[in-house]
């Protein structure tokens, strides 16, 4: 982006791994969440390219260091950090489990970080890249915040039904513009992510159900997301948020009411599909991973399926002995091959895995493998952003151990 864009009267855009906001009142400036560190700069210039004056406030929607790694390229002297009141406890998550989120993480964020590397090899020469903050809030509120800078009205409202519990929409009633940050996940009209793959705390559907509410009742002209492009108008707007809400209701209720009936969890998932017209997307949260999110938020991880879930010992153990009854990989493969064939391909990667941990190079296992996965990415709910990611991990994964195998061999 080469110049911030302008999202309503004295409210300006900078996008980048997550969108940041600049407002610009007759007393100072405000800025809205502020990237990633290493991007930060980037933004501070281009904001800077549209008003000099002091900036007041920084505003954060959430603890997630995408929205927090610029604060320190914004401070200024007498510059105040507002968040809810959870925001430190959500920053020492992030710290607390950074490492092992980085590496669950990799095989979803490969192309932004390439992005990242290619941002930062393209910044003018001798800008400095900033470093990642780790800021500590000088406000903090518990359910709403009220800022007043010359004629400009600004208010932060607890929602901690988002993907954090300090979870904040920027409310500017004068424009009626709402800064809503990842309340509504990462693709605003989309079915959220209420469990992420890349490793996180479980979310839940009722508090998100009253941040929509939230949002609904301040009846916003413009919604500016954490990514994307702003959302116009008050109808279409609303609109969104009345069929978003429905569906998620529809959704936990219907979980809830087949747990009562005593069906498993996979089942629900399998058959708690939304009617038509309470349809959204799934191209960041997938609906049978968030009926089994809404399962275990409320009973937890045991299933009261197995003896086994109640031990340390994963099936995988027994693999090897499974594979040698059956006469070795090579008849487990066929069997794979055979439900690949008849489309049951969750059928043959069950399959495979047991012959793959028996024998871990086995090329037919490891090509079957890869071909399954290939058919599972080309089904339609591949669409979704993590489910395309695992696969094509997968994919990779299997493929460089087939090239080790045959190029050892050779």
């Amino acid at each position: 982006m080469a110049a911030a864009e302008p999202v309503a009267p004295g409210v300006w855009l900078s996008a980048g791994l997550s969108n940041s906001f600049l407002i610009v009142t007759s007393d100072g400036r405000v800025v809205v969440n502020t990237g990633m560190g290493f991007e930060s700069g980037h933004h501070r210039r281009l904001y800077d390219a549209v008003d000099t004056g002091p900036i007041r406030y920084i505003l954060v929607t959430q603890g997630h260091v995408d929205h927090v790694g610029g604060v320190e390229t914004f401070r200024e002297p007498g510059t105040l950090l507002v968040a809810q009141a959870n925001n430190p406890f959500c920053q020492a998550d992030d710290a607390r489990i950074h490492r092992f989120r980085v590496k669950r993480s990799q095989p979803y964020w490969a192309n932004a970080i390439a992005q990242a590397d290619a941002f930062i090899k393209g910044q003018p020469a001798g800008a400095p890249i900033p470093g990642q903050s780790t800021p500590t809030p000088d406000i903090l509120f518990d359910d709403r915040y009220v800022i007043t800078l010359g004629d400009t009205r600004i208010e932060c409202i607890s929602t901690p039904g988002g993907e954090t519990i300090d979870s904040t929409v920027i409310w500017l009633p004068d424009a009626r513009v709402a800064l809503v940050g990842n309340v509504f996940s990462a693709l605003f009209g989309h079915f959220p992510n209420l469990v992420t793959l890349r490793a996180d705390r479980l979310r839940f559907a009722l508090p998100f159900l009253d941040a929509i509410a939230t949002v609904r009742a301040l009846e916003p002209e413009v919604l500016a997301s954490g990514h994307f492009a702003p959302i116009t108008g008050a109808a279409t707007i609303r609109n969104e948020l009345d069929r978003l809400h429905d569906c998620v209701a529809w959704v936990h209720d219907e979980t809830v009411r087949r747990m009562n009936e005593g069906q498993d969890v996979h089942q629900i998932m399998r058959e708690v599909v939304p009617p038509d017209d309470l349809s959204v997307g799934e191209g960041y949260g997938k609906i049978s991973w968030s009926v089994r999110a809404i399962w275990e938020g409320y009973a937890g991880w045991f299933h009261a399926r197995s003896t086994t879930e109640l031990y340390a010992t994963p099936a995988s153990t027994v693999a090897p002995e499974v594979v040698a009854l059956a006469g070795g990989p090579g008849a487990i493969v066929a069997a794979a091959r055979g439900r690949l064939d008849r489309g049951e391909l969750i059928e043959a990667v069950h399959l495979l895995e047991m012959a793959l941990t028996a024998h871990p190079d086995d090329p037919d296992a490891l090509a079957t493998f890869v071909a399954v996965h290939q058919a599972l990415l080309e089904q339609p709910d591949a669409e979704n952003f993590w489910l395309a990611g695992w696969l094509r991990h997968q994919i990779t994964t299997a493929q460089s151990a087939i090239d080790t195998a045959s190029g050892t061999s050779a």
